[in-house]
């Protein structure tokens, strides 16, 4: 009696832990079904063109803001990082057609608030898309060995720490920030913002700086 006892305790331990095996593999793989990098390089791209296409838009309706509230230099660094994701969607969208896919966005209303509000909202983004977007979605393009992709991604990530550290600069010292507007320059390959061209060729991607487009 007291070896089927024994029997039944096994099987039921036996039993109880492949349910708790089963439970946690469904988990995890719920889990990576729904994180941005175990979605495909091409679902990634068509989230970043989005994405970019937003803040361009974004970025356009904050530079009208800040003029309205004299800080032109702030509205010059709204317009070229404005153009800097323009080259980042376009660049996206390159890459997309050469996977077969056709980029879409939906350009939502931007939120306008003050100047310095906007400044906020803008450094928060950037700093996600350098910190966690672009990375996971460069990780996976590596896994998936998509170098236009992988040269995008590369990019854009890397622009966007340049703008980041441009809209904290502003935060900064935001009186400062008024007044006339400024002349910014922005490569046309990657997305570069710098205020001043102290360079032969672009940091990030090695674009000539001749090439560098002025935005003011």
């Amino acid at each position: 009696m007291t070896g089927k006892k024994t029997v039944c305790k096994t099987l039921t331990g036996i039993v109880f832990f492949s349910l708790a095996f089963l439970a946690i593999t469904a988990l995890v793989n719920a889990e990576e079904a729904t994180s941005p990098a175990a979605k495909t390089t091409l679902d990634n791209l068509m989230t970043a063109f989005n994405g970019e296409s937003n803040a361009h838009t974004r970025y356009l309706a904050f530079a009208q803001k800040a003029d309205e509230e004299n800080y032109g230099k702030a509205a010059s660094l709204f317009r070229a990082a404005a153009r800097a994701e323009q080259v980042h969607f376009e660049h996206h969208a390159k890459v997309i057609r050469e996977l077969g896919g056709m980029p879409e966005a939906k350009i939502e209303t931007p939120v306008i608030k003050t100047t310095k509000e906007n400044l906020e909202a803008a450094l928060k983004g950037e700093t996600y898309e350098k910190d966690i977007m672009y990375p996971e979605f460069l990780a996976q393009a590596k896994k998936e060995n998509i170098k236009g992709a992988i040269d995008a991604f590369e990019d854009a990530g890397r622009a966007e720490a340049v703008h980041a550290e441009l809209y904290r600069k502003a935060l900064d010292n935001l009186e400062a920030w008024k007044g006339s507007k400024k002349d910014l320059s922005v490569c046309p390959v990657c997305g570069n913002v710098v205020e001043v061209i102290t360079f032969a060729k672009c940091p990030i991607c090695d674009t000539e700086a001749a090439k560098f487009m002025t935005v003011g």
